[in-house]
């Protein structure tokens, strides 16, 4: 039912009400998405070629001298564009849960019907965090390093291990990368599947997204260090492991969410 919803002291107009989760909730999610992944390895194919491409494609551009500095922030920061490379996920465990034919053809299912808008516009609001992340990481070793291109990436690297503005350079990135990290969770942790799963707009799922996180601030950012390690993980090597790791996450998010919000 849509109703008003309490959460911290305000009125969140036309959002879903949402649940008090735990820690063992976290857990159980990323069992029952390893359960649905061990089902549906067939849909590994499209990550799996994918993500590796444009890690290849990120190495290659950004070896190139002028874009050199921009390698890790591209690569780490092609995490914030998995919640709606997973939507496709989210769809196949929705068909799944409801005893609807849950096979890979229906992977392309929420761009095609009510869902498409609301997609977009997540998407095109997540490319935005995606443009400002390079943008602040950019100036960020331009403060540092000052903003001619490094010589060679055996000068950059040395550099960057055992100079101060080296050391800079991976403290205030990294604080960057953070803050950029939690806004991404926060909007989107439950905004893609709930655009998926319920015919609401884009700013509803938002702002249920938030109500959630609100309400759950240690589990929710539990569940993004699980995330953050999980990634990782997938990046070795050279983004293969993504192609286990992306549908395992877009699977158990889908039943985090199913904790999260009353539907």
């Amino acid at each position: 039912m849509i109703t008003l919803n309490p959460v911290a002291g305000h009125h969140l107009a036309d959002s879903p009400n949402v649940r008090r989760i735990s820690a063992g909730d976290l857990n159980w999610a990323l069992a029952e998405g390893w359960r649905d992944f061990r089902e549906k390895r067939g849909d590994i194919l499209f990550v799996g070629v994918l993500y590796p491409v444009i890690c290849l494609v990120a190495i290659v551009v950004t070896f190139n001298n002028p874009l050199m500095p921009l390698f890790f922030p591209l690569v780490a920061g092609l995490s914030i564009a998995g919640p709606a490379v997973a939507s496709g996920f989210y769809e196949l465990a929705r068909r799944r849960e409801r005893g609807d034919d849950p096979s890979w053809w229906h992977f392309l299912d929420p761009l095609k019907g009510r869902s498409r808008l609301p997609i977009a516009t997540l998407t095109f609001m997540l490319g935005a965090l995606f443009v400002g992340w390079l943008i602040v990481a950019y100036a960020i070793y331009g403060a540092t390093f000052g903003f001619a291109a490094p010589l060679d990436i055996g000068t950059f690297l040395r550099d960057l291990f055992t100079t101060p503005a080296g050391w800079a350079l991976i403290a205030l990135g990294n604080l960057a990368g953070l803050a950029f990290a939690i806004v991404t969770l926060v909007v989107a942790v439950v905004s893609f599947p709930m655009v998926v799963d319920k015919p609401v707009d884009a700013s509803i799922a938002i702002r249920t997204s938030v109500a959630a996180t609100m309400r759950n601030p240690r589990e929710i950012f539990g569940w993004g260090l699980r995330v953050a390690g999980l990634l990782f993980l997938g990046t070795l090597p050279a983004g293969i492991g993504l192609a286990i790791v992306l549908p395992w996450l877009g699977y158990a998010t889908w039943h985090l969410y199913t904790r999260l919000v009353e539907r």
